[in-house]
């Protein structure tokens, strides 16, 4: 599809004027979910530096979450968790792993998602961001996984540039006006400038136009919408109106590139504008739903795949306090790999302007949606319903015996949360067995170990490590496959 063509595939998904929406018996569903956006990155969760004036009123009109945590420390694990409701233990995708030339290592057929679930329920179903979970006619594909229509990356790979040549509508390779512009590169000077690292068409803003067509084209419908966004996951390419809103003073110098993807001249401006800029497409989203008066009739649930970044790309964490007080960046499952922001709005419902500390993970979603919506949870499901949480019920709420996360990336990590303590064992590829225990409730940065004083409580979490989990042939554990 060429580019000439956007204006006419919005217009194919745009309602005729005066189309009504009719009161639904169960609520429209949109879920957000930001890339490596950290814990401490939203001003309702303590940032002082970035602006998120979007983010921070949903929060406000609605239930703000301190305890919830991401599916894996990484995007496609992280997200095979939120579909299937299987934590990384037993999920048949748990790392990043590739698929030539384009593409993730693709759930399997068999698997049922949060998506088909809704479209047991009548709901039309979309989704506008990045995918990751299997190339466009492979048994991952999203419009084989319950997804009406698909708008943005398939490939987390080809999402290292925000201005790819190309997009996916559906199965339809959807071409865009941009030259070959890199995610990764190097300059030796900034006299070079910046120019070869921006193109003519900004992925973001396209798959907001879709998102938004979506919203119109159904909202007489009942509608599940997923907008797997991609920022802040660099490159660093926010739009040059976003970075002027930051003070010149907080750059000394540009980053050249040296350290990952590609060089900015104002890499702490750019990274603040490119949070900025989400937050600006997710204000967006939530002002067509309030001018389609569909606010009282959608929960909106809002999250990030894991934590921050590491400090690539020019990303300074340490300056921004990515990770608020939590130990730990994306791919490790230290507290500040996976422990997220998490924020719901469904006016009339959601407790307004609150805050919980029940403990919730991605694999919650589904069986949270599903009894929304008067489903089954499929099974196997490892996740519980937090919908009485959301309904300000909380006595009603079941409670997880224990969490757990695999990820077999990063040297192999297990880690496993019982109550108000935390068990972490790394290295598991080097030999290393010694687990690390934390009391989170008064050690929330996991600074010291208390293992030796509890142990009875290690061999618990060794033995939850070892029995509850399934062999996963194609990301394997070996210290832990063959027990």
């Amino acid at each position: 599809m060429r580019p000439s063509s956007l204006l006419a595939a919005l217009s194919l998904a745009v309602p005729a004027a005066g189309l009504v929406a009719q009161q639904p018996s169960a609520p429209n569903i949109v879920f957000v979910l930001a890339d490596d956006l950290g814990y401490g990155e939203l001003g309702c969760y303590g940032q002082e530096k970035i602006r998120t004036p979007n983010i921070d009123r949903l929060a406000a009109d609605g239930l703000r979450f301190t305890q919830a945590y991401s599916g894996a420390p990484v995007c496609a694990p992280s997200r095979c968790v939120l579909m299937t409701g299987r934590n990384s233990a037993h999920a048949e995708i748990r790392g990043n792993k590739p698929v030539r030339p384009e593409g993730q290592w693709p759930i399997t057929a068999e698997v049922v998602t949060l998506p088909m679930v809704l479209k047991q329920a009548g709901y039309v179903t979309g989704a506008m961001g990045k995918w990751g979970l299997g190339p466009v006619g492979s048994t991952g594909d999203p419009n084989d996984k319950g997804i009406d229509e698909f708008f943005g990356y398939n490939c987390q790979r080809e999402a290292h540039t925000y201005y790819p040549q190309h997009l996916w509508l559906n199965r339809t390779r959807f071409r865009l006006d941009n030259p070959v512009v890199p995610g990764h590169g190097k300059i030796d000077s900034p006299d070079e400038g910046y120019a070869r690292f921006y193109g003519n068409e900004y992925a973001p803003d396209l798959m907001l136009r879709f998102a938004k067509a979506f919203v119109r084209a159904h909202a007489a419908e009942r509608f599940f919408l997923y907008l797997p966004f991609v920022e802040p996951h660099v490159a660093m390419q926010p739009p040059e109106q976003q970075v002027d809103r930051y003070p010149e003073a907080w750059d000394q110098e540009p980053y050249l590139g040296g350290h990952g993807y590609v060089p900015h001249p104002r890499p702490r401006a750019g990274y603040a504008a490119m949070i900025s800029d989400f937050d600006e497409h997710v204000g967006e989203v939530l002002d067509l739903l309030d001018a389609l008066g569909l606010r009282d009739d959608t929960l909106v649930i809002f999250s990030s795949d894991n934590g921050p970044t590491h400090d690539v790309g020019g990303v300074d964490t340490e300056f921004f306090g990515s990770a608020g007080p939590l130990r730990g960046r994306k791919g490790s499952v230290y507290e500040g790999g996976i422990r997220v922001p998490m924020i719901a709005r469904w006016p009339g419902h959601v407790p307004v302007g609150a805050e919980t500390d029940q403990i919730v993970a991605f694999q919650d979603v589904l069986p949270t949606c599903a009894e929304l919506v008067g489903q089954k949870t499929p099974q196997p499901c490892d996740g519980v319903s937090f919908l009485p949480t959301l309904l300000g019920r909380p006595a009603d709420q079941q409670q997880h015996e224990y969490l757990v996360w695999e990820f077999p990336e990063y040297q192999g990590q297990k880690a496993v949360r019982i109550g108000r303590y935390k068990g972490v064992l790394q290295r598991i590829f080097k030999g290393n067995e010694q687990i690390e225990l934390y009391d989170l409730e008064s050690d929330l940065g996991e600074t010291t170990d208390i293992a030796a004083e509890h142990p009875e409580l290690v061999a618990r979490i060794r033995r939850i490590m070892a029995e509850d989990r399934t062999p996963e042939p194609d990301f394997p554990m070996p210290a832990f496959d063959g027990r």
